[in-house]
């Protein structure tokens, strides 16, 4: 986590899902069809359902798409779920290890806490899972390890 731990996410209203201030700009996301089942300070947990546009050559889910899941929950662990006015927390590297195949249709999970951190530099470990048949966390898809380094937020919002 970032030296100054953010603050919590506020509970949604009655009925409101959990957000996260990174997703309302964040257009790969949106195309990926990620839900945001908690977001906290140091911890994110997201879901994808995979479509037959995420598959490769093999008909399973494409490396590229996984990873991004795993990325993403990697992002929302590591900045405050409500923004933070003078910074960003970005990976500075990362590394997966592709455990089982996904198909289209299954619903992955990625879970992601932040393990250690010290001044603006620390790391994150993602679980990335495919959801049981009744809606448990399932078999193992994927194992995400990330850096992160928190900077100066940019002046102007990117395009």
């Amino acid at each position: 986590m970032p030296a100054h731990p953010p603050a919590a996410t506020p509970a949604p209203a009655s009925g409101e899902a959990p957000t996260h201030v990174m997703l309302h700009q964040d257009h790969a996301s949106q195309w990926l069809g990620i839900d945001v089942l908690q977001a906290d300070p140091g911890h994110a947990r997201i879901t994808m359902t995979v479509r037959r546009e995420m598959t490769n050559g093999f008909a399973i889910a494409h490396g590229g798409m996984v990873f991004s899941l795993a990325d993403t929950a990697f992002a929302m662990s590591c900045n405050a779920p409500t923004g933070d006015d003078g910074t960003i927390t970005v990976a500075s590297g990362v590394d997966i290890n592709f455990l089982k195949p996904a198909a289209v249709g299954d619903v992955l999970i990625a879970e992601a806490r932040a393990v250690s951190g010290s001044g603006r530099s620390g790391v994150c470990d993602v679980v990335v899972s495919r959801q049981s048949e009744d809606g448990s966390t399932g078999e193992t898809v994927a194992l995400f390890r990330g850096r992160y380094r928190t900077i100066p937020a940019p002046s102007s919002p990117a395009i």
